[in-house]
Formats: C-alpha cells, structure tokens, sequence
C-alpha cells in the first residue's frame, strides 16, 4: 500500500473527528455537514492524484 495514501486516510480520519466537533460547536446542518465532506474529499483525491504524477 502506498505511505502517502496511508496519511491521507488518517488525514480523512482526524478530519471527520475534527468537523464532527466543530459541527457540535457550530450547530452545522447535516447539507452543511455533507457539503463539507463532500469538499474535503474532492481535495483529498486531488492531493493523492498530484502525488501519483510527481
């Protein structure tokens, strides 16, 4: 398995358990919650696909 695709899945999980408080914090609405996610994975693929080319 490759090591940068390790950090991003324990960067994905220290993010769920960040924004899962942040929600709490914020009162976030779930669209707002999924929306949020929805971007965090977008960028998260687009980090690893740039890794895979350099």
């Amino acid at each position: 398995m490759d090591g940068g695709l390790i950090l991003l899945v324990f960067l994905a999980l220290l993010f769920a358990w960040a924004l899962n408080r942040v929600r709490r914090a914020l009162r976030l609405s779930p669209v707002g919650y999924v929306g949020v996610v929805v971007v965090f994975v977008i960028v998260m693929l687009a980090v690893w696909g740039q890794t895979l080319r350099g």
